[in-house]
């Protein structure tokens, strides 16, 4: 085993400087060449540049000399947000230390605790660190007394660093070195085992996949099995990252790198697989969680030619994001599609942006909804993914469940009234508020998913005025008051626009779903009713008037009864249009009504 090798990750909640520290660690072990150097390096993706957020998961291999030795330092950067916490369960299974960045001008934060409690679920060491002392605004010995008390430690064993100005960042460097501990093999060293915990596609390299050696050594060249789905392939190549691929001849236990695996078909890779030597027959290493998807909403081309291509991309996509799951789907307005699983809302924006970035394709997106659990009268239990799924005779469900989750927000104690008005707002139950400092304080709040993936992250960031934070975790099913809103459209049921509610909420829900129809449909020759049907009642209804057309203009002077005449032969063709006529919703207005 390789003692001079430290694998470690950054953990931190959402622009709390991990991308900038981890900026500083390439200078400082002059891993990038200065000239190439730019701000958020690891952050490759444009879409990480423009939202200012990590989303993917990087690593990245560095050397460092202290004294007369040299270590090789494994870092594996994290994402902040909620909606992206299985990419942090997916790098603390790979490494032994993480540091726990905290900035000093915002303090302990919700995705802070969250990212903490599953470093120490893994037994990893922990480092402590207060960044962004420089600001004017920074709040440096209340954060550190705040993670102090969190830790149960010495403050005074609380690195402060600025990352931006690069202040102290060679002490958390020395720090990794002290304090985490090398790597030890796992089960026996001669045995070859690795770890997926990344991977992505290469045309030519077929699925790259990015690992961690437990034991033994891997070559380039030799044959390795995949034990998920016994796959067999020979390495096409094997390195480090360090920034780009950096071809060796073998990976010894302790390192992480990345294997070419050669294989073009991205659904025979999982993340949290293991490699093993063709021949063995030995245990796979522990793998991850696999990822629970609370969100769901469907994606279809707007091109109905460019299905096969949206199939494509979402199995390449789902190489570097296991989280997303999906399915195919058909919905006669919309084509072929696919229902889609995610992590969250953001989850959703980003799977989406890159699928029209990456890969070329406009989509129409419906609205995203959670999962729910129905059970008939016969027992029988039957997940609802969307509104399409619900059975259409209400006469047969025993039950409705829906997910509910445990809220926490973090905020100072001067916004708390107007927070947890927001939250009695979801229908959930109020648990208690726990105070970190005198100046703030956590609410923790039990509540219907449903409600937290309704813009809830920004309207409490808009009552804080920015100030406060929100994680959640997942509870479970309980039961819920829910029904199916139909939307009609000229007395003929649009399917795409049915949606789950609750049973208290339909009526405003269904009179705000047709009067942005009713906006957004163009008119037709014949006069158009939109109604919200809920149980075959309708709740809400709104009317398009015809389009009218003057039939009578080109008449002048002469008998009036000519003019009656015309119109009432107008008015004849109209119902007769309307009793045989189509309403045909263009495109465009599902992606507005979806947006909505």
């Amino acid at each position: 085993m390789q003692e001079n090798i430290r694998n470690f990750c950054i953990i931190a909640h959402i622009d709390h400087g991990k991308s900038t520290l981890a900026d500083r660690f390439l200078e400082l072990t002059g891993t990038v060449d200065s000239k190439k150097m730019v701000p958020q390096f690891l952050d490759s993706m444009d879409l990480e540049r423009e939202k200012g957020i990590t989303i993917k998961l990087k690593a990245i291999r560095m050397n460092y000399k202290r004294g007369y030795k040299e270590y090789i330092l494994n870092l594996v950067d994290t994402p902040g947000h909620v909606d992206f916490s299985y990419e942090v369960s997916r790098s603390l299974a790979a490494v032994e230390g993480a540091i726990l960045l905290v900035d000093a001008t915002q303090g302990i934060q919700a995705q802070t605790l969250a990212n903490l409690e599953l470093a120490q679920r893994q037994n990893l060491r922990v480092i402590p660190v207060v960044n962004k002392i420089d600001s004017p605004i920074a709040k440096v010995d209340e954060s550190v007394a705040e993670l102090a008390g969190l830790l149960k430690i010495n403050p005074e064993e609380i690195i402060k660093i600025s990352a931006k100005n690069g202040t102290n960042v060679e002490k958390v460097l020395e720090a990794i070195i002290e304090k985490i501990p090398p790597p030890h093999p796992n089960g026996s060293e001669k045995d070859p085992r690795a770890l997926i915990f990344d991977s992505g596609y290469d045309p030519f390299k077929g699925v790259v996949a990015l690992v961690r050696v437990f034991g033994g050594e891997i070559k380039s060249g030799e044959k390795i099995k995949l034990i998920a789905t016994e796959t067999i392939t020979e390495i096409k190549e094997l390195g480090y990252l360090n920034p780009k691929f950096s071809p060796k001849e073998k990976l010894l236990a302790g390192d992480i790198g990345y294997i070419a695996t050669g294989i073009k078909e991205p659904g025979r890779v999982h993340v949290g697989d293991t490699i093993i030597g063709y021949n063995l027959n030995i245990e796979p290493l522990p793998g991850y969680q696999p990822p629970k998807p609370v969100v769901f909403a469907s994606l279809y081309p707007e091109n109905p030619d460019d299905f096969n291509t949206l199939k494509i991309a979402l199995s390449k996509l789902k190489l570097n994001d296991p989280a997303l799951v999906f399915e195919q789907e058909t919905k006669e307005a919309l084509g072929r599609g696919f229902n889609c699983g995610f992590l969250g809302t953001l989850h959703v924006e980003i799977v989406s942006e890159r699928l029209q970035r990456e890969f070329g394709l406009s989509l129409v997106i419906s609205t995203p909804s959670v999962v729910y659990k129905i059970t008939d009268q016969k027992g029988k239990e039957t997940l609802i993914r969307s509104a399409s799924d619900w059975p259409d005779n209400p006469s047969i469900i025993k039950k409705v469940e829906e997910p509910w989750a445990s809220l926490e927000v973090i905020a100072p104690v001067n916004y708390i009234g107007k927070l947890i008005e927001i939250l009695r707002g979801l229908k959930g139950n109020y648990i208690e508020t726990n105070y970190l400092t005198p100046e703030r304080a956590i609410i923790v709040f039990e509540t219907p998913l449903r409600g937290i993936i309704a813009n809830l992250y920004d309207k409490i960031k808009t009552a804080s005025q920015g100030y406060a934070s929100m994680n959640y975790k997942f509870l479970g099913f309980r039961p819920g008051n829910l029904v199916k809103m139909e939307i009609w459209i000229a007395g003929k049921k649009e399917e795409a626009f049915s949606r789950i509610v609750s049973e208290d909420e339909a009526y405003p829900e269904g009179k705000k779903l047709v009067e942005k129809l009713k906006e957004n449909l163009p008119p037709e020759q014949f006069s158009v009713a939109l109604q919200a049907v809920v149980g075959g009642k309708v709740i809400a209804r709104e009317t398009i008037k015809a389009r009218r057309k003057d039939v009578t203009g080109y008449l002048y002077g002469g008998d009036v009864t000519r003019k009656k005449k015309l119109l009432e032969k107008q008015k004849r063709g109209k119902k007769l249009m309307k009793e045989r006529g189509k309403v045909t919703v263009p495109t465009k207005v599902f992606l507005e009504i979806f947006k909505a």
